[in-house]
């Protein structure tokens, strides 16, 4: 299970380092792409493969079938990280997610989200309302 919260600088190259506890969950290799919220998701292959399955599924023929898929798609770059743990972020997801420094790492069970650190902040001060959403859990059956 990917969990935990990790702040990390991206370098020169555009490169940031998987934190390690992430790493041992995503594998040796994992697909990054284009995630909901402004950020960034990473998945490991095997639930890249299950999320891509549950897409195949979907009928073609509905418009927003089609656009929810080539959001996911369009973005999704396999990645391979060297040997210090580091992975080369692609120019047109750093621009999509925002980053230009500092990200946030975040393990979410099933994939880790990268957010530029800014995004983070505000996202977490934001006025959620956590009872409203508990309660909206529970009908979910949470």
């Amino acid at each position: 299970m990917l969990i935990g919260e990790f702040s990390h600088g991206m370098d020169k190259k555009n490169r940031i380092i998987i934190p390690s506890k992430l790493r041992e969950g995503l594998g040796e290799q994992f697909i990054m792409t284009k995630g909901l919220d402004s950020c960034l998701y990473i998945y490991p292959k095997n639930e890249w493969q299950i999320f891509e399955q549950k897409l195949k599924s979907l009928p073609l023929t509905d418009k927003n079938v089609r656009s929810f898929v080539r959001f996911f798609f369009s973005g999704a770059n396999e990645m391979e990280p060297d040997k210090m743990g580091r992975v080369l972020i692609p120019q047109s997801l750093l621009s999509y997610a925002g980053i230009d420094g500092e990200v946030v790492s975040v393990g979410m069970m099933d994939r880790v989200e990268v957010w530029s650190k800014e995004k983070w902040e505000a996202y977490n001060e934001s006025e959620m309302d956590m009872d409203a959403i508990a309660e909206k859990m529970n009908e979910l059956g949470i």
